[in-house]
């Protein structure tokens, strides 16, 4: 007698299946981060077009925040920027619509809890994955406090959680058991922005976690990148992703509309070619 057995799909997050084209190509992932509304919504969409140009893999986008608390100067002022000219909660999903109609590149939001917890985190969250979010990164997120969070999202969007050099192996370990898409690994000790070098205790802490992970979650490093230089480093030493922000923000803030698209468009094709890997003899 034949046993009957259910089947039990489980489908892949458009942010997985990134992970699984590029490792079919040898090649990692450049994530490029910008905030909504700045410094108005018509060049975010011109931001946008020019990362996907440019080649860009996963594209981050920031919700604005009163009190960005893990943002430098640069993401601050975009923040600020944002809030004056009126983004809020409904207008962001609107945008989020459009920039979903341009393109399948997978799509993570960055904010604050507060904002998903005032609003409600399953119905927050209903709303970002029917507007063509993919993922969620909220610094200000604790793992001992998430288990509401991490419910309301289990199954629709991925929870991208943030470790730093100095997280203990036995804090990794649990974070990574509620981290999906990949995890976010800080690169320095502070708030992001626009770093001059790259420190040794990254390096060592990338190739730790790396080892402990051993493969089962891709592992992103940011805040401080802002270099092709920088990439390929921590390319070279096993970053799966590389998240690039503030550079993307301050050449935005500095270059005139006509001139945005190809300007962001150049820079990423810089910053993705060295995420690529060559074969050496």
């Amino acid at each position: 007698m034949l046993k009957k057995y259910k089947i039990i799909w489980i489908k892949m997050s458009r942010i997985n299946k990134k992970f699984e084209e590029l490792k079919s190509k040898d090649e990692k992932a450049l994530i490029a981060y910008i905030m909504a509304g700045f410094p108005n919504e018509n060049s975010t969409i011109t931001a946008i077009k020019g990362l996907i140009k440019g080649g860009v893999d996963i594209i981050e986008i920031g919700f604005p925040f009163s009190d960005p608390l893990a943002d430098g100067l640069v993401i601050q002022n975009a923040s600020t920027v944002s809030l004056d000219n009126g983004t809020n909660i409904k207008k962001f999903f609107s945008l989020i619509k459009k920039i979903r109609d341009l393109t399948d590149t997978p799509l993570v939001l960055m904010t604050y809890t507060n904002i998903l917890y005032h609003r409600g985190y399953s119905k927050f969250i209903k709303e970002a994955k029917k507007a063509g979010i993919d993922g969620l990164i909220l610094p200000d997120m604790s793992i001992e406090e998430a288990d509401d969070y991490l419910k309301a999202a289990k199954g629709s969007v991925d929870t991208i959680f943030l470790i730093s050099p100095n997280t203990s192996r036995e804090r990794i370990q649990k974070i990574s058991q509620s981290t999906s898409g990949f995890l976010y690994l800080v690169a320095i000790y502070g708030t992001t922005g626009i770093k001059s070098e790259i420190k040794n205790y990254t390096i060592k802490a990338l190739k730790d976690v790396k080892n402990q992970t051993k493969g089962r979650i891709p592992v992103g490093v940011g805040f401080g990148v802002s270099q092709p230089s920088d990439v390929k480093k921590y390319i070279s030493v096993g970053a799966d992703a590389v998240i690039v922000g503030s550079a993307f923000l301050k050449l935005i803030e500095k270059t005139p509309h006509k001139k945005l698209e190809q300007k962001i468009a150049s820079f990423a094709k810089s910053l993705k070619k060295e995420t690529k890997i060559f074969v050496r003899k």
